[in-house]
């Protein structure tokens, strides 16, 4: 979800004020803390000022339990533990049980498999759930106004009403990389108001069987691939102290109005064959920089944001005239690209190798096979050693620039025909060169 978008339920509430209890297992990817002053999961509103419910990320990214009954606080709870990760998923898993005659025991919360402490205000016996009981349920805003919007990914809602169930049910730490990785298939029941949304697609259909669906609202819904098994790269949101550079659409476009603006992706690259693709709207600045201490990152875009790479020895990028650059220095590579144009981007990170393209084309008489090969006459740069690594970098000036890692789409455009890829991870607008494949975990695992 981002910007406007959120969800309505179909289906009534029980219309009760006595207590419930209830199990609710999502997987989230947040996209922008910095930039959302609020951030709500989930929400209800009683319509009255005095019955009202939200769980949200709050203004210091601490998961937060707010709601009021009959116009007083029954809820007010926040984690101890802060959630600003922008470039992984995590499973949120909490249980709200107002029947327990045990305060302590009425709310517990875990991410990724691990109990999280927290404090303030426990609901007392048998207060409503009204996330459970209110007609006006929402996913993804504060139900009482039109703010606070959820700006991320979610897959795999779960709502089991009556139930309480471990976060072993939904997930569990992988025996070789100690991770804690999604369950796509759990057992569990649903009860008369409970429903499962987001599973493996953008589909609001209720999967449980109740037939409680949800409906889109204020804007669509994208599948992308990035889910909680494969995470891919986006734009990276915490390298921005300028404001002023605007990420959207799951961290996948950036947007300035003004001065030069940059930043990196959320991943790196040590060693592997990687494509991606671009699609610009005006002055550009994009390729790859190197990961390491007082280099780009620092100096040109995570201080202030007034820069581009290629100011920077570690920096080497293609140029929206067509020219490629590096330590302030640039000089003929290729065609310049116009609006709409979409770029391509190969690097051979293994060997230090970098290829740029325009439109399904490679630059300066390069050609796939070539690239294949590993042939490096027409490449624009060559010999890229660094033992810290590279990431992909871009930077804007007055324009939005578009980024294709694998998702499949150019902000919430799709590719109008996607070319083959040998690797089958991501969804690319032209053909991927073999032996090349999508910036993603699953990705830097195949080498």
């Amino acid at each position: 979800m981002s910007g406007s978008t959120y969800l309505t339920s179909n289906f009534t509430g029980t219309g009760t004020s006595t207590g419930d209890k209830a199990t609710y297992s999502v997987w989230i990817k947040r996209t922008d803390p910095a930039g959302d002053t609020r951030s709500t999961v989930i929400s209800a509103d009683g319509g009255d000022g005095n019955n009202y419910m939200k769980i949200r990320f709050a203004d210091d990214d601490k998961f937060h339990i707010y709601g009021l009954h009959s116009g007083s606080v029954n809820f007010g709870i926040y984690t101890d533990k802060q959630f600003r990760d922008t470039n992984a998923w995590f499973h949120l898993v909490f249980h709200i049980d107002t029947t327990h005659a045990t305060e302590s025991e009425r709310v517990k919360i875990w991410i990724n498999g691990e109990s999280i402490s927290f404090s303030g205000t426990m609901p007392s016996q048998n207060h409503p759930i009204l996330i459970l009981k209110m007609d006006d349920m929402e996913i993804g805003r504060n139900a009482r106004d039109d703010n606070e919007h959820f700006d991320g990914y979610m897959s795999h809602f779960h709502c089991c009403h009556g139930y309480l169930y471990a976060p072993t049910t939904f997930g569990s730490t992988d025996a070789t990389t100690g991770e804690w990785k999604i369950n796509t298939n759990p057992s569990v029941s649903y009860g008369t108001k409970g429903w499962f949304i987001f599973k493996d697609n953008a589909s609001v259909t209720d999967q449980s069987g109740n037939g409680n669906s949800f409906t889109a609202a204020g804007g669509g819904l994208t599948k992308y691939e990035d889910n909680p098994s494969n995470v891919f790269a986006t734009c990276n949101s915490l390298v921005n102290n300028n404001t002023a550079l605007d990420y959207g659409n799951g961290n996948n476009t950036i947007t300035t109005s003004g001065q030069w603006l940059g930043t990196t992706a959320s991943l790196g690259m040590f060693k592997g064959k990687y494509y991606w693709e671009f699609k610009c709207t005006g002055n550009f600045m994009t390729g790859v920089s190197q990961l390491e201490t007082n280099a780009v990152q620092t100096d040109y875009l995570n201080t202030a944001n007034t820069g581009y790479s290629s100011r920077s020895a570690t920096g080497y990028e293609i140029i929206n005239g067509g020219n490629k650059s590096n330590n302030s220095s640039s000089s003929s590579y290729g065609p310049s690209y116009s609006n709409g144009d979409i770029g391509m981007v190969a690097f051979d990170a293994t060997n230090g190798t970098l290829w740029f393209g325009k439109n399904g084309t490679w630059s300066n008489s390069a050609t796939q096979t070539e690239i294949e090969n590993g042939t490096t006459g027409n490449a624009a740069y060559t010999g890229l050693t660094n033992s810290d690594g590279y990431t992909p970098s871009m930077s804007i000036e007055n324009s939005t620039l578009y980024f294709n890692f694998g998702n499949g789409y150019f902000g919430t455009t799709a590719v109008s025909s996607a070319g083959t890829n040998a690797s089958n991870i991501g969804i690319f607008e032209y053909n991927v060169p073999a032996g090349f494949t999508a910036l993603c975990t699953k990705g830097l695992n195949s080498f």
